[in-house]
């Protein structure tokens, strides 16, 4: 099975502001940034096609046609807990250093752990992997969504080493295929 991860346009957030379950708005530049999206995807056909329930993915696969996508929960980005909405800059918390030398195990205060949304992001993809398996017509699927399951995609492929996930985050509006097995 084909799995096409499109991730959603840039967002109208101050840089280095945590915002993973807040649902942000997008830029000023969607169109621009969802035409280029809207252009690789011309002439693909998916058998099924999700989206993350945030807005922002929302808008990116209504924009590319398609407004009735599935809505799947397991596809949001992590959830950064009580950082949400904060720059990581004026973050007070003594939890943050933690966090940031062992973001793989160690949760956001409140959130999820990187492992955390890899799990999530792994039984999405473990079921998606079932129903194909017992549907044969599904040979392609789209899902938009965000950088950080994207990654967790690319880690479940064996593509990326966990370790290495966040040296690996696509870029707004881009479109990584990946072959499931």
């Amino acid at each position: 099975m084909l799995l096409y991860l499109i991730r959603h346009t840039s967002v109208a957030v101050e840089r280095g502001t945590c915002y993973g379950w807040t649902d942000v708005p997008v830029s000023e530049n969607f169109k621009q940034e969802a035409e280029r999206t809207k252009n690789i995807l011309d002439g693909l056909h998916f058998d099924r096609v999700y989206t993350s329930p945030l807005t922002r993915a929302k808008q990116l696969a209504a924009y590319c046609g398609y407004a009735d996508a599935t809505e799947e929960p397991r596809m949001k980005e992590m959830h950064m807990g009580d950082w949400e909405m904060k720059r990581f800059d004026s973050i007070l918390d003594p939890e943050l250093k933690e966090y940031f030398d062992h973001y793989l195990d160690v949760p956001t205060k409140n959130g999820e752990s990187f492992r955390d949304l890899y799990r999530r992001v792994s039984d999405f993809l473990d079921q998606l992997r079932q129903t194909a398996a017992n549907d044969p017509s599904i040979k392609k699927v789209a899902v938009f969504c965000h950088g950080g399951p994207i990654i967790c995609a690319l880690v479940y492929a064996g593509l990326v080493p966990l370790e290495e996930g966040y040296s690996n985050i696509p870029d707004y509006a881009s479109v990584t295929r990946i072959e499931l097995k």
